[in-house]
């Protein structure tokens, strides 16, 4: 098959044919397709959609491009959560170590950044010796010893979605229901999972800005992979505001050290987290109701052993082993660090959430190419919050920079982005509603 007459149909708005989808997966993964010709793809099923077999196919696809995880053996259950992308969202660094203190064993393969979203590997690249690529049998170590290991597709998991990804990133075609879903669960599915929760993020800083849009990704996502054999539910969350009180690689990585630590805990974050914990014990029978799954990590949190699993992770893929105890020491820090404040005193109302996290990109700490290199020190601490007062005396937050002049655009695009109201907002749901 031509991969230019397979474009050229979807292009028409037909339907492709399971082995139309699996013609072109192959060439992606052997190099015989150029990068421009899954770009024009990509842009095809942006613009004209895949039905749910067309979808289902190109996952499954993807899926088996390579290497399918086996975890015969393990003594509990092998569970994940995926987040459709947001701003200042730290949670699965919080997650996989709290539901590895419960039993649960996490082998988290997870994306770098996509479009305005901040990217989980980032993060983890901001700690000295990481290793986000480490061996499969490396990997696989891990999650036996550690409980939990979070990497990027090692080896050969999902090589196709990891060649496509990036073209997205850069092409213009992220938002996509049928794109998404197979990116998403090609990694998840070639791990070898018994159990997925997915964070659906909504809102102005979401891909999905709209609930309608949200439900119809949630329901694609856990209707392909129930199919597939993987116990399946989704929560939708909110994301009309930042996630936390951090934006940015190193900064988010130090507040979610400080969550484990007890220290700097958000309510918003924590709410998110805990939610989606739960929902992952109670799937994996790891516990019996929502309640007895949200007294099991409240403990592993205040006991330490989440704290614990989280810096033996760390440990065995190659970070310092005293990360957990002393991570301000190891992560890189800006040069221009100073507070910004409103122009007039008020509350928080509103924000555009989506380019505060493209302030992040222009401060060098997101992606305009795919072969770029990060900052990671640079981004926002102190995030104010929907509902905080601000004043002469309150900053919006605190602006991580190498320069004054990046310095002072970051300032402008906080200030042209948060919305200040003389009379406070009413309180909104951080967890929308459940899907699964």
């Amino acid at each position: 098959m031509l991969p230019q007459e397979i474009i050229r149909k979807k292009r028409n708005r037909g339907i492709l044919s399971k082995e139309e989808i699996q013609e072109f997966i192959r060439g992606i993964t052997d190099g015989s397709i150029m990068d421009a010709q899954t770009a024009a793809l990509t842009m095809a099923i942006f613009l004209n959609g895949f039905n749910n077999e067309e979808t289902a196919t190109l996952t499954l696809a993807m899926r088996d491009s390579g290497d399918v995880l086996s975890w015969k053996g393990m003594p509990g259950p092998i569970v994940d959560k995926h987040s459709s992308g947001g701003v200042g969202d730290k949670v699965s660094l919080m997650l996989a170590p709290m539901v590895a203190a419960c039993g649960g064993f996490v082998p988290m393969i997870s994306g770098r950044g996509l479009g305005h979203t901040g990217g989980t590997l980032d993060k983890f690249d901001s700690i000295p010796g990481y290793q986000t690529m480490p061996t499969n049998e490396l990997f696989a170590q891990t999650v036996k010893e550690a409980g939990c290991a979070i990497i990027g597709q090692t080896g050969n998991l999902a090589p196709a979605d990891k060649k496509i990804y990036a073209i997205r990133d850069v092409c213009g075609t992220v938002e996509s229901i049928p794109l998404i879903t197979a990116s998403i669960l090609s990694k998840k599915l070639a791990a070898g999972l018994d159990c997925l929760v997915m964070d659906l993020k909504c809102g102005n800083g979401a891909f999905m800005d709209n609930l309608e849009d949200a439900r119809k990704l949630a329901k694609s996502i856990v209707n392909v992979a129930n199919a597939a054999g993987c116990k399946t539910s989704a929560l939708l969350t909110d994301m009309n505001q930042v996630l936390g009180t951090t934006v940015g690689n190193a900064l988010e990585m130090q507040e979610a050290v400080e969550y484990l630590q007890g220290r700097n805990k958000d309510k918003r974050l924590h709410q998110i987290t805990l939610s989606l914990c739960a929902e992952l014990l109670l799937t994996s029978k790891l516990a019996d109701s929502i309640q007895e799954a949200e007294e099991k990590l409240n403990k592993a949190l205040k006991s330490g052993k989440a704290l614990e699993i989280f810096s033996k992770m760390v440990a065995m893929l190659g970070g310092p082993k005293d990360f957990a105890e002393h991570s301000a020491n190891y992560l890189p820090k800006a040069k221009v660090v100073k507070e910004i404040f409103a122009k007039k005193s008020g509350y928080i109302s509103g924000m555009n959430t989506r380019n505060i996290g493209l302030a992040l990109i222009k401060l060098k700490g997101g992606r305009v190419r795919s072969d770029q290199k990060l900052d990671y020190a640079t981004g926002f601490s102190d995030f104010c919050q929907i509902g905080d007062y601000a004043d002469a005396h309150t900053p919006l937050c605190v602006i991580h920079a190498q320069s004054e002049e990046e310095w002072q655009e970051a300032a402008k695009d906080i200030l042209d982005n948060i919305q200040i109201s003389d009379k406070e907002p009413a309180a909104s749901a951080c967890v929308i509603e459940k899907i699964g």
